[in-house]
């Protein structure tokens, strides 16, 4: 964080960014003369964009475009780091043909001030990055740069993207499109870090030749200018490893400030689509985050160095650059096997050193392409899953280091005396580079465990610090103490035999529900008192299973689904019957708490595409969505089982009982509660691009259809279930309007304070819709039309053109804030929401269900 002191003026400033002294000059200095933005508004815009703009340049080779004049002046085209670079700037040569040049790596925000100061308006960097050696990885991204020729625009580049998507989503990958904000499209999409340059090059030429043999009339291939009137370029080039493309968040140097943004699939389809200046898109991130956060979570699936990248050696230069081979009795190389694995075992090492340093410390070392990667642990190896101990990454170490133990004397680096406390080998099971690894050691001395090395980046971002965590699953099912289990059927029941007629008993009917709550409240919570789960976007639904009314062996078991408000939706979604045979009929009748969502391409709950399946109920209808969007259940609470009621159970117990009762497989799962503290299941919900997390106490019994501060819910993103009170026709008010076709709706909320059944008008939404949408919802409000309106307050502007409709229709929006305090009783009828944008029906609420988030 910036801490500043003014230096002088209104235009100069010595600033403190991450403990690095800045001075910053000409703040007053008009960079873009048609919008008087200023240098120290760059500046600002930078440190606002830097959380997500930094993840997309970080470690790769930035060439940097300067205007010190503003953008009606020279543009210098920067890629040398030359002498007025900071000492503190990370850098990496690239040795080209003729020469060699120092790259500057845009890795932290007082690096991007930097930038900001010398009057950088764009970075460009490749689709590669270093590795945390030097080496030069394999591209994690393809891009392909959609390019409108003399004729052509946006529309007809978001065009062409469509018809990419389908290609590329046949291929495995889901591509993000980001407008430039210079003239076209750039289309982006995660890799694995298995293809060189060449290899991508290659496929994404092949990509825009079909393209361009499909559609000839709109798309050209080839370079030359005199083939582009009225086409769209489809430039592949970009893929080469010598080329590089604008950053996703970069400003740009045209008349106006725009910025090469992050869109969505939907505003694609709009067709008064255009670029999007730097306070717009500062909006759009405080309001849906990075929406590119998916290109960013780890695509390569091995720690670099490969030993195809580079020699051993060169991995150990630090290591080695730090000791003197006549001083100290640490090996050196050449390496040979480590640590004391067994005759014939050829799984790779592990040892943990008990360092008498300056400070006592246990380094903790995997062997790893031909290295002992390593750790130093100030408390050691954390022993239960609720304590996550710090983890701080130090250099690699020759694999003969696995066996030392001796004194390293005073005055070396390490100096002290190091024995070893536990040695053996692992079992790999995730290896993330710069990211997660997670392991099983195996050792006679201390038995197996299975540990998760989780990087964090610090507080000031620094890479080489990291978490370590004994996870709660371990091998042959040691971890934290549980209580004795009598079978299947958990702690304190009967086995039961499913031949005896059970009398009718009363099933829960109305799930539990959570509290609204902020990161500063959660902040604290103890793992051991508290479990955190992920928040699923979907429809909230209890799961009956139960056997025929007569009771009778011979008959099928079946599933009856129902709403949070108690609205039937079992013949919406018939696939979910699978669930009836994931249950033995000794457990019937059952209750399951879970929520009903639809996946994408890469596995992650969209509540848009689950709209395509909602509120239907004619078996044609239903079957025809099916064959487009298919459903899964995510079960996460169970209330009764054999007609037993398990309310008065606490979390952990249910958890228990569901997780032994169910024998999960698409489509029904059930998701494991996340290992961990708050912080890291928030980390990890917002990589997934989940809803949120919840946090419910271990404690806690389930109170049906009551909210409770037992169980607390953090979203990510702002949203607010709203009532539809009317809806604006496009173009209102003008002679092209359209009545056929929905512009925007008019929203509300109860409004208690006012009299049961009252509402307050909270303002409008016009975004977010397809444009198929807009005409089935037109088409929908008009079967509910009403002459007046069912809210008082509502804006003359907004309320002329209005059609009013009868307030029993719940929709949801995501939205930036709100203009007063919504639960403060003085202002709450002039609050309003900013900036919402439309998420889709809740068919599965009532209005008086609604209140402020």
């Amino acid at each position: 964080m910036a801490r500043s002191s003014a230096s002088g003026g209104t235009t100069k400033q010595t600033v403190s960014v991450e403990g690095h002294r800045l001075q910053l000059t000409n703040l007053d200095k008009v960079l873009y003369p048609a919008t008087g933005t200023t240098k120290g508004e760059v500046l600002h815009y930078l440190a606002e964009i830097a959380p997500v703009l930094i993840p997309h340049a970080a470690n790769r080779p930035a060439t940097r475009k300067r205007w010190p004049d503003g953008v009606d002046g020279q543009v210098f085209f920067q890629k040398n780091a030359d002498k007025s670079t900071p000492s503190w700037v990370r850098t990496r040569r690239i040795e080209h043909k003729t020469s060699a040049n120092d790259y500057v790596l845009v890795n932290d925000l007082a690096t991007l001030t930097w930038l900001g100061q010398t009057a950088t308006l764009e970075v460009h960097v490749p689709q590669w990055q270093f590795g945390r050696t030097g080496v030069r990885h394999n591209p994690d991204r393809l891009v392909l740069d959609l390019d409108p020729g003399p004729g052509a625009g946006l529309p007809e580049c978001a065009q062409v993207a469509r018809w990419a998507r389908a290609i590329l989503v046949g291929m495995g990958l889901e591509p993000m499109p980001v407008t430039s904000g210079s003239k076209g499209i750039h289309l982006y999409a995660a890799l694995d870090g298995k293809q060189d340059s060449e290899q991508v090059s290659a496929v994404a030429k092949e990509l825009a030749r079909y393209l361009e043999s499909e559609h000839p009339d709109l798309v050209v291939s080839d370079m030359k200018k005199s083939l582009r009137g009225g086409k769209v370029l489809v430039d592949w080039s970009q893929n080469n490893g010598n080329k590089t493309t604008i950053a996703p968040y970069s400003l740009r140097g045209r008349d106006h400030p725009t910025v090469a943004a992050p869109r969505t699939w939907d505003e694609l389809d709009d067709p008064d689509l255009r670029h999007l200046e730097y306070p717009e898109v500062l909006e759009r991130v405080a309001r849906d985050g990075d929406l590119l956060a998916d290109l960013t979570q780890g695509h390569l699936a091995a720690l670099e160095p490969t030993p195809e990248h580079m020699a051993r050696f060169e991995r150990l230069e630090v290591y080695r650059s730090k000791r003197d081979p006549d001083k100290t009795p640490e090996p050196f190389g050449p390496s040979s096997p480590a640590a004391d694995a067994p005759p014939g075992d050829t799984r790779p090492t592990f040892v943990i050193q008990e360092h008498h340093a300056r400070r006592l410390h246990w380094d903790f070392r995997l062997e790893h392409d031909g290295v002992l990667v390593s750790w130093a642990l100030p408390k050691g190896e954390p022993t239960d899953p609720a304590k996550n101990h710090l983890a701080v990454q130090t250099e690699d170490h020759p694999l003969e280091y696995g066996s030392f133990e001796g004194t390293i004397p005073a005055g070396e680096y390490g100096a002290g005396e190091v024995t070893i406390w536990d040695a053996g080998t692992y079992d790999l099971e995730k290896w993330v580079d710069g990211k997660e690894v997670i392991v099983t050691l195996h050792s006679e001395r201390r038995g197996s465990r299975r540990l998760a090395l989780i990087q964090t980046g610090g507080r000031d971002g620094d890479e080489n610090s990291w978490l370590i965590h004994r996870t709660k699953e371990q091998p042959g099912g040691a971890g934290p103490a549980e209580e004795p289990a009598t079978g299947r059927d958990g702690p304190g029941r009967r086995p039961r035999s499913g031949t005896a007629r059970r009398a009718p008993v009363e099933l829960p009917d109305r799930p539990m529900l959570a509290t609204a709550a902020t990161q500063r409240e959660l902040r604290g919570l103890d793992a051991a008192e508290w479990a955190f789960e992920m928040k699923w976007d979907g429809f909230r639904t209890l799961a009956t299973v139960t056997m025929p009314d007569d009771g009778t062996r011979g008959g099928e078991p079946s599933v009856r689904l129902t709403s949070r408000t108690g609205l039937d939706m079992t013949k919406t979604y018939p696939e979910l019957q699978a669930l009836a045979g994931m249950l033995s009929p000794d457990d019937l009748p059952a209750v399951l708490d879970g929520e009903i969502v639809a996946l994408d391409a890469r596995g992650r709950p969209e509540f848009r595409r689950l709209q395509q399946r909602a509120n239907l109920q004619k078996k044609g209808d239903v079957e025809a969505a099916r064959r487009r969007v298919k459903v899964d259940l995510m079960l996460f609470d169970v209330l009764a089982l054999a007609g037993e009621t398990l309310t008065d159970r606490t979390y952990d117990e249910r958890r228990r009982l569901l997780e032994r009762t169910v024998r999960p497989a698409r489509p029904v799962h059930v998701p494991p509660a996340f290992d961990g503290d708050l912080e890291a299941a928030t980390d990890t919900s917002r990589e997934l691009r989940l809803e949120g997390i919840l946090a419910k106490r271990r404690s806690s019994r389930y109170a049906p259809g009551r909210r409770s501060r037992e169980w607390l819910k953090l979203k990510h993103s702002r949203m607010q279930e709203v009532v539809v009170v009317g809806w604006r026709p496009l173009h209102a008010g003008e002679a092209r309007e359209d009545d056929r076709t929905m512009g925007s709706l008019l929203l509300a909320l109860p409004a208690p304070q006012h009299g049961d059944g009252a509402l307050r008008y909270v303002g409008k939404v016009g975004t977010g819709f397809r444009e198929k949408e807009r005409t089935q919802i037109a088409t929908r409000l008009r079967g509910i039309e009403r002459a007046t309106p069912p809210v008082d307050g509502v804006p003359r502007a907004e309320a002329r053109h209005a059609r009013w409709v009868t307030p029993r229709l719940v929709g949801e929006v995501e939205y930036g804030d709100w203009t007063a305090d919504p639960t403060d009783p003085d202002l709450v009828d002039e609050a309003r929401l900013r900036h919402a944008t439309w998420r889709g029906w809740r068919e599965d609420k009532a209005p008086a269900d609604v209140r402020p988030e």
